[in-house]
This record gives C-alpha cells, sequence and structure tokens, in this order.
C-alpha cells in the first residue's frame, strides 16, 4: 500500500474544518443581520449569542481538540512507514464518524446522538493510536 493514502483522511479532517470555518462565518453574519452588534467580535464576549452561533462556535472549537490527535498519529504513521490498510480505514472511520458529529452539531444537535457519534470517533482514535503503537513495537 503506498504510504501516502495514509494522508488523504488528514486531507479530509482538513476539508471538514474549513467547511465548518465557512459554516460560522455565514451564522456569524446572520447574527449580525439579526442585531448583534458587529463590535461582539472584538473580544468575543458582551452579548447573548442565538443558539446556533454558540453551536457552530463550539463545534469549530471542537475540531482543534481531538481532531489534533488525530493529525498527529497519520503524521507519526506516514513518517515511520506503518500505514497498512486497516489503520487506513479506521482512519476513514474516524473521518466519517467526525463529519457526522458535525452534521448532528451543527442541525438538530440532539445530545444522545451526538454523544454516541463522538464516543465512536474517540474510540476509533484510540484504536489508531494503539494499532500504530502495536505496528511499531512489533516492527
Amino acid at each position: 500500500m503506498p504510504q501516502t493514502f495514509v494522508l488523504y483522511p488528514a486531507f479530509a479532517m482538513a476539508l471538514l474544518t474549513f467547511a465548518v470555518a465557512i459554516w460560522l462565518l455565514r451564522c456569524r453574519i446572520k447574527a449580525v443581520k439579526a442585531g448583534l452588534t458587529p463590535a461582539y467580535f472584538k473580544l468575543n464576549h458582551g452579548a447573548r449569542l442565538p443558539d446556533y452561533l454558540v453551536q457552530a462556535t463550539q463545534h469549530y472549537d471542537n475540531l482543534f481538540e481531538m481532531p489534533v490527535l488525530f493529525y498527529v498519529v497519520v503524521v507519526l504513521t506516514y513518517v515511520t512507514q506503518q500505514a497498512d490498510w486497516a489503520l487506513l480505514l479506521l482512519a476513514w472511520a474516524y473521518v466519517g464518524a467526525r463529519i457526522a458529529h458535525a452534521g448532528i452539531h451543527l442541525t438538530h444537535n440532539k445530545l444522545r446522538q451526538r454523544m454516541r457519534v463522538f464516543l465512536l470517533s474517540y474510540g476509533l482514535l484510540v484504536l489508531i493510536w494503539g494499532w500504530l503503537f502495536v505496528r511499531l513495537v512489533t516492527a
């Protein structure tokens, strides 16, 4: 398997982050048009935000928390040349779970569904790290 294949899920995660950033920008513009003072964004406080803007902001912030560990493990996998089909499948499953999480969080935001998908993505990330660890110590 070409080792570069393991980088593709990282590009997909970056694309998801860019898409959520655009979603957030649209939510901010909508909030300003609905009466939120643009001065709010100087220090990000001083006004009550509409729920849809809080959701989008929280989700954008989330994409710089656990997914950072995903980017790190992908780079480590590539650098150590330990990518295999199983790890690639796990990486794509993680990206799929994060896309589902974004879809839930940015729309109906049903907490139970969101929690399940988050826990799935968390478990997949732990498996990816474990898989890489085992491959490195048995290499």
